[in-house]
């Protein structure tokens, strides 16, 4: 529910919360430092950015908060519950299966999120990890490090090869662009496509890259059935959301020897667990959310933050309202 502006109320408090991971880990790619100086550099000086402490619950430190930006941090129907005079909860990402958005409703709370803002970032993420493991470039590291002769190690072009994309909205779209530039066939699905579709582009596709949301649909939907429906040696890419992937099943593929490269931009928790030994199988690449971190999406991400606090504020409407 947007407030009219009041003179008489108090600074609007818009807070950056974070996953409550153990406080030696890092925090969420979203809340790094970069991108909350960036938001505090453009907001209004009557709104005050606190950034959360992980390693207290939630709850315990939005009681004053106006304003919710929740980046990778869960928002629950407590946490929606313990802020007072809370008015809206704005996500700087496309993604919001983090927020309880069910509880921001019954207390009549909008919810916004930013889609698109990240779109070519993440796509050349994905791209520079198909890259990556498709010329073996840690090996190759590895071997110019020991100063070894030159001739290894032998990797593929993409150039001929199927590309298949699981989710071809902005993101997906992105990606199937550049890889029509190399040269790379391109097969994709939507969430509308029939699951004979799927299994016909996870069977063809020597690179398979995740781009979809998480939904109840989609939760889940790479599982070992649909691993072993995959070319052996072929790649997969996951830059969508952890739990699309399933992760024990994905571990008994790189076990067997099913796949040649994994890439993980997204983690089925974040920061990942530093005691997971998938992430240290040689044939994952495995990178912090990189996919939102870059200078251009920390200012289109403050931009968008910005403009809806002040129009919360002032009673307008509202960007990429969700609900």
């Amino acid at each position: 529910m947007n407030l009219p502006p009041s003179p008489r109320r108090p600074p609007l408090h818009s807070e950056s919360l974070a996953h409550s991971p153990p406080p030696c880990s890092r925090p969420p790619p979203s809340s790094s430092p970069a991108g909350s100086r960036r938001l505090e550099e453009i907001l209004p000086p009557w709104a005050v950015l606190k950034r959360m402490d992980p390693s207290r619950p939630l709850a315990e430190q939005v009681r004053n908060a106006r304003v919710l930006i929740p980046t990778t941090g869960m928002v629950g129907a407590a946490d929606i519950a313990a802020a007072a005079d809370l008015r809206l909860v704005a996500q700087p990402a496309a993604g919001y299966n983090n927020i309880d958005v069910a509880a921001a409703v019954r207390r009549g709370v909008p919810v916004t999120i930013a889609p698109g803002y990240n779109s070519h970032s993440v796509a050349e993420v994905a791209l520079v990890m198909i890259l990556m493991l498709s010329r073996r470039v840690d090996e190759a590291r590895a071997v110019f490090g020991r100063r070894e002769p030159i001739g290894g190690p032998v990797g593929h072009e993409l150039h001929g090869k199927r590309l298949g994309i699981v989710g071809m909205g902005r993101v997906g779209g992105c990606l199937a662009e550049a890889a029509r530039g190399l040269g790379m066939e391109v097969l994709g699905v939507t969430s509308t496509s029939p699951r004979a579709d799927l299994e016909a582009l996870l069977a063809a596709s020597h690179v398979v890259s995740l781009h979809c949301p998480l939904t109840p649909a989609t939760a889940g939907l790479i599982g070992a059935t649909e691993l072993a429906l995959m070319r052996p040696g072929a790649i997969l890419i996951n830059c969508a959301r952890g739990s699309v992937l399933q992760r024990d099943a994905l571990w008994a593929a790189l076990q067997s020897g099913k796949l040649r490269g994994v890439g993980l931009d997204t983690h089925w928790a974040e920061p990942a667990p530093t005691d997971d030994p998938l992430y240290g199988h040689p044939a994952v690449l495995a990178l912090p959310h990189l996919g939102s971190i870059s200078a251009e999406v920390y200012e289109r991400f403050a931009g968008i933050l910005a403009d809806n606090i002040v129009r919360c504020k002032e009673g307008r409407e509202l960007l990429h309202r969700l609900a």
